[in-house]
């Protein structure tokens, strides 16, 4: 018998099909694959399901929900170290579960995610919130909610939380009349939001690196999970081009002008489809 072994990408699709069933860690981990085409994401989960083991040992089964959040921060950010990586921000390994892991250090969103399968296998109810510029945690306990910054541990007050939002306030114009309420900042993201902005991540890396042939590969995901953000069509029909790929570049350009009616670049695109045409003859 001959089975035929998915594709890094078909296995992703496969993952992110549905949001009634959404594997958050196992799609975070497979994000890894275009990078690591052995990695074996089973043994990924694998690692988080020993980690839930011996973090449930330190508890009763009885234990209030107070108690489960403090030890497993507790456990997550002072007996195991996990944290940010101030060194190397950018380094694309942290973006990747597997390696996370290995290090103890990542970017938010990468601690945030591993954070959030110990919780969930703790009964918390916790959730992930798509913060301007960092990504936080928050969990609802029965006398109220604890922001948490998966970047340090550190559990945010509303007034250093609302610090920590007005550069973005100032730079977006959300300020007097236009100003919106915290809350509005601190609602939970979805999965499928959980690994758009982790893939979003990347995109900015190889993008600034000019590494177009990784950058296909992340906005291929992309594109899997948010089939109408024409932006990346027209980003990746860019990369296609400058890797001298017209074929591939002309129908993801012509995507973005057909449903991209407002933008400011449209006669930008227009002559860079012009001259692809041409150039095809």
């Amino acid at each position: 018998m001959h089975f035929e072994v998915p594709t890094p990408l078909a296995y992703f699709a496969s993952l992110v099909e549905s949001d009634e069933h959404f594997p958050l860690l196992e799609a975070a981990a497979a994000v890894a694959q275009d990078e690591y085409p052995e990695l074996d994401v089973q043994r990924v989960l694998g690692e988080v399901d020993q980690l839930l083991a011996r973090l449930k040992r330190r508890l009763a089964s009885d234990a209030p929900a107070l108690q489960r959040l403090r030890t497993l921060n507790q456990f997550f950010f002072r007996d195991l170290s996990f944290g940010g990586n101030l060194n190397d921000y950018y380094d694309p390994d942290n973006s990747y579960l597997h390696a996370v892991l290995r290090t103890r250090r990542g970017i938010p969103i990468t601690l945030a995610v591993i954070w959030l399968e110990l919780a969930a296998g703790l009964g918390l109810q916790a959730k992930g919130v798509a913060f301007p510029g960092h990504f936080m945690l928050k969990v609802t306990l029965p006398k109220g909610q604890v922001i948490i910054d998966p970047f340090t541990g550190q559990s945010l007050s509303r007034e250093e939380l609302s610090q920590r939002l007005e550069p973005y306030r100032q730079r977006s114009g959300l300020v007097d009349d236009f100003e919106v309420p915290l809350a509005l900042y601190l609602q939970a993201a979805s999965p499928r939001e959980i690994i758009a902005r982790m893939l979003r991540n990347l995109k900015e890396i190889y993008m600034s690196q000019e590494d177009h042939a990784r950058l296909i590969a992340v906005l291929d995901r992309l594109l899997v999970l948010q089939p109408d953000s024409w932006s990346d069509h027209r980003d990746r029909g860019l990369a296609w081009a400058e890797q001298g790929d017209a074929q591939r570049a002309l129908p993801d350009l012509q995507a973005y002008l057909d449903h991209a009616e407002d933008a400011l670049d449209l006669d930008v695109v227009s002559q860079r489809v012009a001259q692809l045409r041409r150039a095809q003859g």
